[in-house]
């Protein structure tokens, strides 16, 4: 899962791209080349795993999640030809052919041209947001020539009838499909957005960014003053905010003097340069009301651990920010100078009441060095502390259902190197949460999140927007020298940087 740099290439994405509209996605510009890429196949791993993939529906924040389950077995459309005959160096012309599904996984559809009848020699894997995917009669309205795959061209004398009785009254895409995709890959922000963004060296403290990429939803947040370094994160994350969002709540910020004046002045008037991120922009979180209990200082909690997402740990409200935000300490875990506090909002799904491991079946890491087995009501007469009322927790008030289960297919951010997309597994399921395992790498590098976090994707999602896809690491990758230098370890850094840090 890891890389020697924190870059991600460029590769072609299915759909185009409009640089100039400030709701489309740009590609990376990288200097390493697409041929540099590992090729990885979702339909010959899926094959060889034995495995499923999670259906789009269940990511809500993904594109077409609200109509994909339209698209079923049998569906008929129309798809380029890949056996047409001739050198296809010479014959620039693109020729296609009816196609029907036979199985749907993520994005991705296995498809058996018409004509093949029960012979699945000729299936195939094929993207189905591909620009070389339409609606039946999307060729005979655009002139595009439709021709049988030479190996079966054989089989029927009469192409014409066998085709009329095949597809008239069968389902296709719907005539506008194309378009329903660059519309659902609309985001709110453009590059050159000025924003503030969690320190991924201090995550205590917020920084000042500014967005250079925009790739499905994801931002490449290049951090000011700091040439070179950059962080990437959902546009939806908790991660981000507007300008002026840490003086407004009273978050630590790094920034300078000048940039603290300006932003003082804008809140003052109310007046916002068009470079700078506005709070309309982002995912809105639940404000409570001034008559709601709330989290206070000192009260104890379960937490995913930020900095280790293995690890559900006991935790501490810590300072007690504006607008149901606030600072959280994982106990045992803390670095003297407080650098490893993480800021959480009161809807966040990652921090539960106490007891919610021990309900939901499943391992709470007690605070390192802790003695003797982990009781609350013990942990909580030792420490002289109480807990945070069950009420006040999102995954309390708000009860979500978990479609996943256990063994399916997905892409999934490594929140500890949020750059790279990985092939993972859905390992467990806990309530709303999943653990992700990352395919090829061990338990201590799975991650806990929410089953509706905008950091897991369905298959063929980075093929879609055109994001590098890591593929799973190999067993080899260990003892090749070669393969160290192109594809580190990562226990040693993450474990010893793992208050610190996010790569």
């Amino acid at each position: 899962m890891a890389t020697i740099s924190d870059e991600t290439v460029s590769v072609p994405s299915l759909v185009s791209n409009n640089d100039s509209s400030p709701h489309t996605n740009g590609t990376i510009g990288s200097s390493t080349s697409v041929e540099t890429l590992v090729i990885f196949g979702w339909g010959t791993y899926l094959k060889t795993s034995d495995s499923h993939a999670a259906p789009v529906s269940y990511f809500r924040h993904a594109p077409l999640h609200n109509m994909w389950a339209q698209l079923t077995q049998g569906m008929k459309i129309e798809v380029i030809n890949t056996d047409c005959g001739g050198n296809s160096n010479d014959n620039k012309e693109k020729v296609f052919w009816f196609a029907f599904i036979v199985r749907v996984e993520g994005y991705l559809a296995l498809l058996r041209y018409e004509g093949c009848e029960d012979d699945s020699s000729m299936d195939f894997w094929y993207n189905l947001c591909n620009k070389d995917v339409h609606c039946v009669g999307w060729c005979g309205q655009n002139g595009i020539k439709l021709a049988p795959p030479r190996t079966i061209e054989h089989r029927q004398t009469d192409w014409k009838t066998f085709l009329v009785n095949k597809l008239v009254g069968s389902k296709t895409l719907p005539d506008n499909f194309r378009q329903k995709i660059q519309l659902s890959l609309r985001c709110p922000f453009r590059r050159n957005i000025i924003l503030e963004v969690i320190d991924k060296y201090r995550v205590s403290n917020m920084r000042v960014g500014k967005i250079s990429e925009v790739i499905g939803g994801r931002l490449r947040i290049n951090y000011e003053n700091t040439p070179g370094e950059h962080f990437w994160v959902h546009h939806t994350s908790e991660l981000i905010h507007p300008v002026g969002w840490s003086q407004t709540t009273g978050h630590e910020l790094e920034a300078t003097e000048q940039y603290k004046k300006e932003v003082s002045k804008m809140i003052e008037l109310n007046s916002y340069p068009a470079n700078v991120a506005t709070a309309d922009l982002f995912h809105k979180v639940q404000m409570p009301s001034s008559d709601d209990e709330q989290f206070k200082e000192g009260q104890k909690l379960e937490a995913v651990d930020p900095l280790e997402m293995s690890r559900i740990c006991p935790a501490t409200v810590g300072k007690v920010l504006k607008d149901g935000y606030f600072m959280l300490s994982i106990d045992g875990s803390t670095v003297e100078d407080g650098s490893d506090w993480f800021c959480y909002h009161s809807s966040s799904r990652l921090i539960f009441p106490i007891n919610f491991c021990k309900l939901n079946n499943i391992p709470l890491s007690p605070p390192i060095g802790y003695q003797g087995e982990f009781q609350w009501d013990k942990y909580l007469l030792e420490k002289n502390s109480v807990y945070a009322p069950q009420e006040l927790f999102q995954v309390i008030k708000e009860k979500t259902i978990n479609p996943f289960s256990v063994g399916m297919k997905l892409e999934a951010v490594d929140m500890m190197a949020p750059h790279l997309v990985c092939v993972a597994t859905v390992a467990e399921i806990a309530d709303s949460l999943i653990r992700v395992h990352f395919d090829g790498w061990g338990e201590d590098f799975e991650q806990w999140i929410d089953c509706q976090s905008p950091n897991i994707y369905p298959i063929g999602w980075c093929e879609l927007v055109g994001y590098k896809l890591e593929p799973p690491k190999q067993p080899e990758q260990d003892n090749s020298e070669s393969s160290t230098k192109a594809r580190p370890k990562k226990t040693s850094n993450r474990k010893s940087n793992k208050r610190k840090r996010l790569i």
